[in-house]
């Protein structure tokens, strides 16, 4: 049976302008390797389901927006900006814009995304509400590498913005002080950011999808399993792993509902939903699990506005819980239409 909403709505779709997809899929060989996947199955959809679509491509002008809400009149923007400018940092920046015009909006709000795109800040507040997190230290761009005393090897190295796996390798886990000298120069070069070594922990990763605005719901945790992984490798999700079809293939990459018993699924939702409320999350996030082999769980990352492209881990995450793809849309469209900005600031 077709899904179908209820009122038909004037969508515009924020996306950037090197991703606006294509009318139709002719001559399009493999849609799974193109950069504007999501874009396409995005507006695709939310058009099938009977709502008139209007993408909206962004590089570095906000007036573009302004002109947009003049001429298309939208209900509502379903954000998909990662980036404005060419900075990561900056996709807040323009959901503030939203809100100033008072433009409903798909996704997190800007206190969230602010809070979230810090991994630092991020385990420094979930640290303080007694959330488990790894142990970690930052290492500013043009300051000495000088590690805590309290810190032990071995230590995973990473970018404090960069997400999608920016900069993260299998060089990324370190087991002493010369190669975290090596890797923290490695991640200021490559991503003129700050980088950030946190206690690797050995055990399973698994994602947790959460949605909503003050209701929250969790769908089915997933993990990232890696069948072939090579010898001496780690289980980690590289960059090369996350964007490389062809090596997942060669590993046997699969991402599938998380075997946990009734116990810790339980416990993990109920961190998962507490950890979304502390970071003052809105809309929908997937919130990044390393769950130790004693069964303890430690927040990585909290990735607010995910991947959201059929065939990803929270449309598959939310279709293992009955959801499907258009049903999935039009409860992110919904909480969009419904939220406020007071909202975030009840996190407790």
């Amino acid at each position: 049976m077709r899904f179908k909403p209820r009122n038909k709505l004037r969508v515009q779709v924020l996306l950037h302008q090197d991703l606006m997809p294509p009318a139709t899929l002719e001559g399009v060989e493999n849609i799974e390797n193109e950069a504007w996947r999501t874009e396409y199955d995005v507006i695709t959809t939310i058009r099938q389901m009977g709502h008139e679509v209007f993408p909206v491509g962004l590089r570095s002008d906000l007036a573009v927006i302004t002109r947009a809400l003049e001429e298309i009149k939208p209900n509502i923007t379903f954000n998909l900006l990662e980036e404005f400018d060419g900075h990561a940092l900056f996709d807040q920046h323009v959901v503030s814009y939203l809100e100033l015009t008072h433009q409903p909006y798909t996704g997190c709000n800007p206190r969230g995304l602010t809070l979230a795109h810090d991994k630092a800040l991020t385990k420094k507040i979930l640290s303080y509400h007694r959330i488990p997190v790894p142990g970690f230290a930052v290492f500013p761009m043009g300051q000495k590498v000088v590690l805590p005393k309290r810190l032990k090897f071995p230590l995973f190295v990473k970018s404090v913005i960069e997400e999608g796996s920016v900069g993260i390798a299998q060089a990324s886990v370190v087991y002493d002080p010369e190669k975290l000298k090596e890797r923290v120069e490695f991640i200021h070069r490559q991503t003129s950011s700050h980088a950030i070594a946190e206690q690797y922990i050995e055990g399973r990763e698994i994602y947790v999808s959460v949605i909503g605005n003050r209701r929250l719901q969790t769908y089915t945790p997933w993990e990232l399993v890696i069948q072939n992984l090579p010898e001496g490798s780690l289980n980690i999700a590289t960059g090369r792993l996350k964007w490389n079809p062809e090596y997942q293939k060669k590993v046997g990459l699969v991402t599938r509902p998380a075997e946990l018993s009734p116990e810790l699924q339980r416990k993990l939702e109920n961190l998962a939903k507490r950890t979304y409320r502390l970071l003052s999350l809105s809309g929908y996030a997937r919130l990044d699990y390393r769950m130790s082999n004693d069964g303890a769980f430690y927040l990585l990352e909290a990735n607010p506005n995910p991947q959201i492209a059929r065939n990803e881990d929270f449309a598959d995450s939310a279709e293992h819980c009955g959801i499907k793809y258009p049903q999935l849309l039009q409860k992110i469209l919904t909480l969009g239409l419904s939220y406020r900005s007071t909202d975030h600031m009840m996190a407790a």
